[in-house]
């Protein structure tokens, strides 16, 4: 399973006032993204999968859609990205890791090979209450481990990164402490070298954080903006061109999701282009990236 991509955001006169001091190069990454979609998926609050297809036009355009129940209401308190892929020999699956309530579950949905629907869950771990997001990150590179990134909300970032000659599936387990201050982030590069992720501070704050895949390395961290990024409970990140993301940011309290055209990363150098307000209410307890997978690696940084 490959595991990919976000969304986009911008956010008010206020926030676009912040992000106008931008490089000129700003026009440049606003056009190469007006071709770009997004899929944001969520888990509304009565355990039903959500959908948003969002199109990075002028003015961007956005088609919701609600499809088939999952869950338990109200028990649904995060999601890594969920990921397409099709069946041998007919059929397709969708699949991805959630918590509910304090359990890991990895849950699919999909067509089995007789036509009809078809749903399930995994227990795939306990005692997850205190992590708020979590993120799978799969390479069709030869010999490069899978992993999955988990962020508690005493600030400590976990990644379990898979041994693929154990066949009971092992894993290296790295421990990085210093990300209290994190309020949620996303995936924005997968490489054999490092992961990025974007992430918003509840100061306000926009950083990068690159994670080597080497253990033995420390996490690299950028400041890309110094405010306004405070209001957005959920970040949802796609790729966008070869080396852009398109993302969606979402501010719950009021049920607003912007999108943003952001140029490959670079500390405060980094091109970020408001392409305006979501059409719709954004206002689910849970959201993610929805992409498939043959999806090429994400690369924004």
């Amino acid at each position: 399973m490959n595991v990919k991509r976000a969304s986009a955001v911008a956010a008010s006169a206020l926030l676009l006032g912040t992000l106008a001091t931008v490089p000129a190069s700003t026009a440049a990454v606003a056009s190469s993204t007006a071709a770009c979609t997004m899929a944001v998926g969520s888990v509304t609050s009565g355990g039903d999968i959500g959908s948003a297809r969002i199109t990075a036009g002028s003015p961007v355009t956005a088609k919701q859609s609600t499809g088939v129940h999952m869950f338990t209401p109200g028990i649904t308190k995060m999601s890594s990205t969920w990921t397409w892929r099709p069946e041998v020999p007919a059929g397709h699956m969708t699949s991805g890791e959630v918590l509910l309530n304090t359990t890991l579950y990895d849950a699919w949905y999909g067509v089995g090979d007789d036509g009809g629907p078809v749903t399930g869950m995994s227990r795939s771990g306990t005692g997850y209450g205190s992590y708020i997001v979590t993120e799978r990150v799969s390479y069709e590179y030869a010999g490069i481990p899978n992993a999955t990134y988990r962020l508690r909300n005493d600030g400590v970032l976990y990644r379990w990164q898979y041994d693929l000659s154990d066949p009971h599936g092992g894993a290296t387990v790295t421990r990085y402490t210093g990300f209290s201050a994190v309020k949620t982030m996303a995936l924005i590069s997968e490489t054999k070298a490092y992961d990025t992720f974007l992430a918003n501070t509840r100061g306000g704050a926009l950083y990068t954080i690159r994670v080597p895949r080497d253990a033995a390395l420390k996490p690299v961290v950028k400041k890309v903006r110094t405010s306004t990024w405070q209001t957005f409970e959920h970040l949802v990140a796609e790729k966008c061109g070869t080396q852009s993301t398109l993302l969606t940011a979402i501010d719950k309290d009021t049920g607003s999701a912007y999108l943003y055209a952001v140029g490959h990363a670079n500390g405060t150098s980094t091109v970020i282009k408001g392409l305006g307000k979501v059409p719709g209410v954004y206002n689910d307890p849970v959201y993610y990236l929805h992409t498939i997978d043959a999806t090429p690696p994400l690369y924004g940084e």
